[in-house]
């Protein structure tokens, strides 16, 4: 396999210029409701860029207007610096892999492979060479004569990769491909992909609603939200500074305090909360003082008692459930309005002081805590 030539096309992009871009997009399926709204979205070449959501956000349908199953009803669609408006997705060169794998049955490995080369009518020996490299790449070359039926699903998934990547395209899309396989496979296709990616080059749009799976694989994220995107953005930004409540929430675990604005200052805002306790944050989508918001904080960003000192924040708490997973603690605890607050605690001798019904302090930096809006 090799890299795309990015200089095949005469409508190729300027190698500074995206080489995808969504421009005003809007979709409508009943003419009143938008499921995409106003997209505007650009991809570098060469970028592992996931669309990551729950399901109805828009992310699927954004992946099937760039691969033209789908018709935006308004804007346009840009690849490699030319719109594709109108073009039918076999003319795109685009490869793309489905969750169902969307092999052909009848077909043995090699012939799957094949397909895409035979029509575009390439000489035979350039088939089989591209076909053999496909098969190395994806460590199938014991079973090109197999058919799918013969494979387990996780060889399925490599030879679904391997044909989207066989004709070198500019563009590999994949809709929620590892969706079907058992938590071990899937994180170690996760790897797979990631590695064949970072050897190719080649630009790959990923459709996703895990969000574990987002952020071990992207170069960067585009969370979707009612057709809309909140945040994009490389995976620990994301993870460390959502700009809103739903990316806090959508994104990793997240502890939730509602409060009230005390004063906002410096970038930083004094929040009281409904127990009497005031907590010190940091400002990114609060309102004037006296307004209500949403305060994000990880688990792991919080330490408890002793270890807490010198901390801007320290509240009152009290464990409710304790749970063992090995190298560490899962406590739930009681804090302010919350009885679902979650910490992280490094498994130790002391560890077995955070008992169900003790009480703690519960203590963090207010740069590990944002104020956001209202949820």
């Amino acid at each position: 396999m090799t890299q795309t030539d990015t200089s095949r096309s005469a409508g190729a992009s300027a190698p500074d210029s995206p080489h995808v871009e969504f421009k005003d997009v809007r979709k409508t399926y009943d003419g009143e409701t938008l499921v995409v709204k106003n997209l505007n979205l650009q991809i570098r070449r060469g970028e592992f860029l996931t669309l990551l959501g729950p399901s109805g956000s828009g992310k699927t349908t954004s992946l099937m207007m760039l691969a033209g199953f789908e018709v935006p009803t308004s804007g346009d669609i840009r690849l490699a610096g030319r719109s594709i408006a109108g073009l039918p997705p076999h003319k795109r060169d685009i490869g793309m892999v489905f969750q169902n794998y969307a092999l052909f049955p009848h077909m043995t490995v090699a012939e799957n492979l094949a397909f895409p080369l035979s029509v575009r009518k390439m000489p035979k020996a350039e088939i089989e060479d591209r076909v053999g490299k496909a098969l190395r790449m994806v460590h199938l070359e014991k079973f090109d004569a197999r058919r799918p039926a013969e494979l387990s699903g996780g060889q399925q998934q490599r030879v679904a990769l391997a044909r989207a990547l066989v004709f070198d395209p500019q563009l590999v899309l994949m809709d929620e491909p590892l969706g079907a396989l058992d938590k071990q496979l899937r994180e170690h296709m996760q790897l797979e992909i990631k590695h064949i990616h970072e050897s190719l080059g080649v630009t790959v749009v990923y459709v996703t609603h895990d969000q574990t799976e987002a952020l071990t694989m992207s170069d960067r994220i585009a969370v979707f939200n009612h057709g809309v995107i909140q945040q994009i953005d490389v995976p620990d930004r994301l993870y460390q500074q959502p700009c809103n409540s739903f990316v806090a929430n959508f994104i990793g675990e997240n502890n939730r305090l509602k409060g009230v604005v005390r004063d906002v200052a410096g970038g930083k805002c004094r929040v009281d909360l409904t127990n009497g306790e005031t907590v010190l944050a940091t400002a990114v989508a609060v309102g004037q003082a006296g307004e209500t918001t949403t305060l994000s904080v990880r688990p792991e960003r919080i330490v408890l008692d002793a270890a807490g000192v010198g901390r801007d924040n320290r509240l009152n708490a009290r464990v409710l459930e304790r749970i063992y997973l090995g190298d560490h603690l899962r406590l739930r605890l009681a804090v302010a309005d919350s009885d679902d607050f979650m910490v992280k605690v490094p498994f130790a001798d002391d560890a077995q002081v955070f008992q169900a019904g003790h009480a703690v302090s519960v203590c963090w930096a207010a740069e590990d805590c944002r104020a956001l809006d209202p949820v």
